[in-house]
């Protein structure tokens, strides 16, 4: 993945920071807004209103510095925003209290609330917020209208008591559906805009995955073919040389240690070569579970492993798919095989497959295994990248390089201590009659 990848942590981060920028910029207007007013009243010394007013932007000033200090030390940050977005709330319901409850302009400022909570707490944040000022809102109209409470800056005329309750009803009442409503509108697009944003990421983790292997790709297969032709004259003389020199123990042993670090070599290259340019395969349909089915039972017949692994499947029936076969079985091997290796001890492993919309068919691979750190997920693709003390690192590079070819990919889910699923998609076609 780039460098220019962004935590959900780190959005969050940014997204407070910008956050408490912009109160104190609303307080700083506010602030001005109220010289200004105190200016043109020549309200010197300012009467008991403005002196509250002044009191609400220095709380909001103080609560501002406050939260920018203690940010980097709280550890419950996805609590943090529900207390800071919390409190504005109440910043605003007393800003619509002191500025004249039923007839203060400043209602709207709700919306504002829940529109940047949409944007940092998202959908589910947004409705709680919601639910927040609409129960301030009624509180407050409630209080007002039977004479509980009278606001600052109020002329008699413009009292609640000259407005029939019906109305003031309907004003609570579209105050509390506007909220809700603009938490569901707001909330819709930030959660699609989440989900944007994490394609985007996938998106672009794979096309520099893609990137990345074909360069490799295209210099492995010079390299390859430039190995391969020097090992099989090597081989080819060590064998002439075994059958015309004379018998001798230790020559001979020599010789056969010779041709088996060959073979081991040659195999080494010729997977090498698969990873750089798999062999365009047969397309053939096949039947998704019949061919799982055999190669889990092929893969049982290794003694080592079937008796401290075991395998469950959950095949649907009746799926489809175009593939060739063999490069089917391959990959299907090379994950078990990594699923496997992934159990220490006893463990089990689970084949799941099942239709997805849109034609697809997805393929799930779990295990019980040691689990892997998101890090580490990001090089398990990379040739040669191995964390056992056996193997090549080649296997998952192969499985990633044959998919490609079909157009899909492996996704990764891993936890540490609690195992790690692999599932990818093919396309589905209909039952051949």
């Amino acid at each position: 993945m780039r460098n220019s990848s962004i935590t959900p942590e780190e959005d969050l981060y940014h997204k407070l920071k910008w956050l408490m920028f912009f109160r104190i910029l609303f307080a700083s207007l506010l602030l001005g807004s109220t010289i200004i007013v105190q200016l043109k009243e020549n309200s010197f010394p300012p009467d008991k209103s403005f002196i509250v007013l002044h009191g609400l932007i220095v709380i909001i000033f103080l609560l501002s510095i406050y939260y920018a200090f203690i940010f980097r030390t709280v550890k419950t940050r996805l609590l943090f925003p529900y207390i800071q977005i919390g409190i504005d709330t109440l910043l605003v319901t007393l800003i619509i209290f002191i500025t004249g409850s039923f007839t203060s302009i400043f209602s709207f400022l709700y919306l504002v609330v829940i529109i940047y909570s949409s944007m940092i707490i998202f959908r589910k944040g947004s409705m709680i917020m919601a639910s927040f000022c609409s129960i301030q809102y009624g509180i407050l109209i409630n209080l007002e209208y039977y004479g509980i409470i009278d606001p600052y800056f109020l002329k008699e005329s413009s009292s609640i008591g000259n407005y029939a309750w019906n109305l003031v009803f309907f004003k609570v009442v579209i105050t509390m559906l506007a909220c809700f409503a603009v938490a569901f509108l707001s909330g819709l697009l930030s959660e699609q805009l989440r989900r944007t944003k994490k394609e985007l990421s996938v998106m672009e983790e794979r096309l520099e995955r893609v990137e990345k292997m074909a360069y490799l790709g295209e210099m492995a297969a010079g390299m390859t073919h430039e190995i391969k032709n020097p090992l099989a004259s090597l081989a080819g003389s060590i064998q002439i040389l075994r059958k015309e020199i004379p018998y001798d123990p230790e020559h001979d042993k020599l010789m056969q240690i010779v041709l088996r670090e060959t073979d081991r070599l040659n195999a080494l290259v010729s997977n090498f070569l698969l990873f750089a340019k798999p062999p365009a395969g047969k397309i053939e349909r096949v039947d998704l579970e019949s061919a799982l089915a055999e190669t889990i039972k092929l893969f049982q017949k290794n003694q080592d492993t079937s008796r401290r692994v075991s395998i469950m499947s959950d095949f649907s029936p009746n799926i489809w798919v175009e593939m060739d076969p063999v490069h089917l079985r391959q990959v299907m091997w090379n994950i078990i095989l990594n699923a496997a290796e992934a159990i220490e001890g006893g463990g089990l492993i689970k084949v799941k497959t099942y239709p997805l919309k849109h034609n697809y068919a997805c393929i799930e691979v779990s295990d019980t295994g040691c689990g892997m750190t998101k890090k580490l997920i990001q090089s398990i693709f990379d040739p040669f990248f191995t964390t056992k003390s056996s193997g090549t690192g080649l296997g998952l590079s192969i499985v990633h390089r044959i998919l490609e070819s079909y157009n899909t990919w492996l996704e990764v889910e891993s936890e540490v201590g609690k195992g790690t699923r692999f599932t990818w998609k093919l396309n589905r076609i209909d039952i051949p009659t």
